[in-house]
């Protein structure tokens, strides 16, 4: 008689997607990902408790000096990867309904996107729906997809001090438009400081990924 096949736990699955985080496992998180749904794992289980567990763990080495920025990217798009991979078989309407929506984006004439790509990562790792438009955004499409998505917060980065008046574009414009007072605003990137966040009329800013985050949950009472 053929040997019975072995039932692997779905625990497995879910340990393996936060060990692939940890060791930055880009090339075999998707085939995980797949291999955690086709096994009947959840996808809000497989991405909260497997991919977003790895990347805190990951935050939290990054925090305390035993990891460097080079690793923790490579874990960001690792996690990214494999939430590419899972987010579309989240069910729809409870996904938008328990979770707050944050868009992300580099203003215009500057194509920097690291840290962008981290907060992206560690936001959707603490609950967050993110929607991420990418580089060189206008602020006439920042807004646009601001009204078009009714995000709770936009964040907008400069890495360069030459982009750093487009973020005062931004929020010049959302106000001319009247609707700045429907989300908040948040800009990081470098050259960005606390004076200059409240001198353009944002939200504030962090100096890291980790900071953007807490940030975000104070500017909407998350817990």
């Amino acid at each position: 008689m053929p040997a019975a096949r072995e039932t692997v736990p779905v625990e497995n699955y879910v340990e393996r997607l936060r060990k692939a985080v940890l060791e930055y496992d880009l090339d075999g998180v998707e085939g995980l990902a797949q291999d955690a749904l086709a096994h009947g794992v959840a996808p809000v289980d497989a991405i909260e408790k497997g991919l977003a567990a790895g990347i805190r763990e990951v935050g939290e080495k990054f925090g305390a000096g035993e990891l460097f920025l080079p690793e923790l990217v490579m874990a960001a798009e690792t996690m990214r990867a494999g939430v590419a991979v899972l987010q579309p078989h989240l069910a729809k309407g409870a996904e938008r309904g328990q979770r707050k929506r944050v868009l992300l984006a580099t203003v215009q004439d500057d194509i920097h996107e690291i840290g962008k790509n981290l907060v992206g990562a560690l936001l959707t790792a603490n609950g967050f729906e993110v929607v991420d438009i990418g580089v060189n955004q206008s602020a006439d499409t920042i807004l646009a997809k601001f009204t078009d998505t009714t995000a709770d917060v936009v964040g907008i980065s400069a890495l360069m001090t030459t982009s750093m008046p487009r973020l005062r574009e931004v929020l010049t414009k959302a106000e001319r438009q009247g609707i700045r007072s429907r989300g908040r605003f948040i800009v990081g990137g470098a050259p960005v400081t606390m004076t200059f966040a409240k001198e353009i009329g944002s939200d504030g800013t962090s100096g890291d990924a980790a900071g953007a985050v807490t940030l975000v949950r104070q500017l909407l009472g998350a817990r």
